[in-house]
Parts: structure tokens; sequence; C-alpha cells
């Protein structure tokens, strides 16, 4: 499953606007930069794009001061509800092996940003977490331990309030005032894997809210559901529309769009090129288009034009859309 594929549920960023209440942060700090506001996210059918919720993600960290384990703290916050449809369906599942199996196929209608593997190991089960090699290296910390809590206390709503770990294992440092303990078992750090392990008949137990027809209906919700999000992060798309409609100082920098989507300008660049484009082509092409527009409206002097679309002046302007057209803006005009 690749996370960036499919849009998402507003619950998460929710989530974490709650947890930033609770910290005194306001909402509207918190979503500073990611092109969302607290109406869209009230709309039960607004879906936010995996890096709007990067975005997210990491304001709560500098706004919290990088507080220790802030990414596990916020996953343990998580409840049932927080799933929708899925939340439901795992509910209804026969046992906990059921909803295991239910929440692994639909992965992707949760928040994660790390791939979760499962294995059973003798009497005891093992849950694996590890971060998208896309996500930048500050925020790899934080969707772990997301997505470890969040797992922990779903598997605890689901099979009842008695489940608990037999170990918790973290690959990186301890830090000061992080949590020392989950589900009754002692937080080890600096372990070779991020995983959590607990006893497999835990799991074999029939869940006090089984339902057959509302555990099938909802696994058919689910997969319509993820039909209707699956949709590629068409990279040329998103620059195509964001450069049409933001004016610039000077020309636009991948390394700026790059930021604007919380990840690397070589990550940026290979994504491009994975959909054969290229950025210089996509940014001229825009301002052509542009340079155009204002040109048949007549409103504006060549000068602002060149000023409106980041050029240093009249002159530069000239020659970039001589190279476009084969003739002078003057003449166009």
């Amino acid at each position: 499953m690749n996370v960036w594929n499919f849009a998402r549920s507003p619950a998460s960023v929710l989530l974490m606007i709650e947890y930033g209440r609770g910290r005194k942060i306001a909402p509207p700090a918190l979503l500073k930069g990611s092109q969302l506001t607290v109406k869209q996210l009230a709309d039960p059918d607004f879906t936010v794009l995996a890096t709007q919720e990067l975005v997210v993600a990491s304001n709560l960290l500098k706004l919290t001061g990088h507080e220790a384990d802030l990414g596990l703290k916020v996953g343990l916050s998580y409840h049932l509800s927080a799933y929708g449809l899925l939340g439901y369906g795992l509910l209804s599942s026969a046992t906990g092996m059921d909803a295991m199996a239910l929440a692994r196929r639909y992965l992707a209608l949760t928040f994660t940003y790390v791939t979760i593997a499962f294995r059973r190991a003798g009497q005891h089960d093992v849950v694996t977490f590890e971060p998208s090699p896309e996500l930048p290296e500050e925020l790899r910390r934080f969707f772990v331990g997301r997505a470890m809590g969040a797992t922990c206390r779903v598997a605890r709503d689901v099979t009842g309030s008695d489940f608990e770990l037999a170990a918790f294992d973290f690959s990186y440092g301890a830090e000061a005032g992080g949590k020392n303990h989950v589900l009754g078992a002692r937080v080890r750090h600096n372990q070779r894997a991020n995983a959590i392990t607990f006893v497999h008949a835990q799991l074999e137990r029939p869940l006090p809210q089984a339902n057959a027809v509302t555990a099938a209906m909802c696994e058919r919700m689910c997969n319509e559901l993820l039909a209707r999000r699956r949709t590629r992060l068409d990279i040329v798309s998103f620059l195509n529309e964001y450069l049409t409609a933001h004016s610039f100082d000077r020309p636009p920098q991948l390394k700026d769009i790059a930021a604007l989507l919380n990840t690397s300008e070589r990550t940026l660049k290979r994504r491009l090129q994975e959909e054969g484009a290229c950025f210089r082509d996509i940014s001229n092409a825009v301002r052509q288009a542009r340079a155009q527009a204002l040109i048949d409206e007549g409103r504006l002097p060549l000068k602002e034009i060149a000023q409106e679309l980041g050029f240093s002046d009249l002159s530069s302007f000239s020659q970039a859309y001589k190279r476009w057209t084969g003739a002078a803006p003057s003449l166009a005009r």
C-alpha cells in the first residue's frame, strides 16, 4: 500500500487539533501552511491529502516544543469512531483475528504513514511498524509512534479492556518525559525494530459485539469508499493548479514547492520524473499561459505583467516570451 495514493478523512487532522487544544494551541496555528480550514474539516465529505496532514503534524511537533513521544501520545488518544465505517467493521467482527485481517485489508482507510507487518512467534503475535522512506526524517518517529499507539488503542477497544502487551519496542532512543509503559508493557528503546508483541490467544476470543451481517455490510462499504478515495497524488496537476493561482516575486523554485509539500527537493524531482514531467517545463507552460491571458486582457502594462510572473525586469520577460512563442510580447499585444 502506498499512503500517498489515497485521499484521507479529516478525522486524523481533527484529532491533532483536539490534542493541540489540550496544549493551548489554537487550530489556525496548527493548520498554517496546510491550505486547510476548520470549516473544511467539519464537512464529513471533505478529504485531506497526505501532504496536508504532514504539514499539520510538523506544526504540532514544533508548537509543542517537540514533546517527548508526541506521536505515541496522539495515537493512544484515538478511538474507534475516528475510523468511521472501518471502526464499525472492526467492532462487529467475529474475533480479534478477523478484526486484524479487516484492518490489514483496508489499511488505507486509516491514517498511517508506515508499513505494518504481522507475524506469529510461537504463542505470541508480533506487529512491526516501518516508516515510509518518503517521510521527512523529523516526522518518522512521530508517525511510527502514532501508528503504534493507535494500534494498541484499537486492539483494546475491539477485544476488551483486559487486552495487554507482552512487549513494546522502539528503535528510537528514550526521551525525557516520554512514555514508560503502554498497556502493561515497559517501553524498550534502541531496539532492532518498532514492534508490539502480545499473546495470540487474546485475538481468538469471540468479540462481544460481533454481528456477521453488520461486518459484511461494513466491509462492502469500506471497499466502495476505498475505490472513491484511491487517487494518485498527481504532482503535475497540483503544480499546474498551484502555479496558476499564485503570483511570484521571482521565478518559481522547485525547493519552495517541496517545502510546501513537506518533502525533499530530490523526492519531488523523482516523482515528477515518474510522471514523465519536468518542473521547468511545467513552470514555463503555466507562466506562458498566464502571460498570454494578461496580454490578451490588455489591462496591465507589459512591465507589470513581467513582475506578476516573477521576472526581474521587462527585458527578461520579453526574452522568455520570444522563446515561448517566437514573437515579442509587444507584437502579441
